[in-house]
């Protein structure tokens, strides 16, 4: 299998967080331009309205447990130790957060977006398992 495939996956997560860039700064823009803020409220999230406030803590979140969906990508590709199954795992991943941040973005319904977390929080640990394994010549 090519190992430069891995690289596909880390570029769709990539676009999320570019997406989710783009929709806060929409909403922020909305905001100010409806006099539901003021742009000096955008210095602290204590103050920034809730409509964009979400946006901007789904955003964090795109820098918390991606991180280490980039290293794993980076350590399969390193390791030689990409195949079907880790690919596959990486795509999984990355749906999983387009849906977290889908659900955090609209309906915000709580059970859904941490069930969307807990698959990827799973996937994730998987494919790190599997680079142990992979590591230690067992698989």
């Amino acid at each position: 299998m090519n190992q430069t495939a891995i690289f596909w996956p880390m570029l769709a997560q990539v676009l999320l967080v570019y997406i989710v860039y783009v929709v806060m700064g929409r909403r922020r823009f909305a905001a100010v331009k409806s006099g539901e803020a003021k742009v000096g409220q955008f210095k602290t999230r204590s103050t920034e309205p809730a409509s964009s406030v979400t946006v901007a803590n789904n955003l964090s979140n795109q820098f918390e447990l991606p991180v280490l969906f980039y290293a794993l990508c980076l350590a399969l590709h390193a390791a030689s130790s990409v195949n079907y199954l880790t690919l596959a795992l990486m795509w999984i991943f990355v749906v999983s957060r387009y849906v977290h941040a889908w659900i955090h973005l609209t309906s915000n319904r709580l059970l859904l977006r941490n069930r969307s977390f807990v698959l990827g929080l799973v996937v994730l640990g998987l494919g790190w398992i599997w680079l142990a394994l992979h590591l230690l010549e067992i698989v």
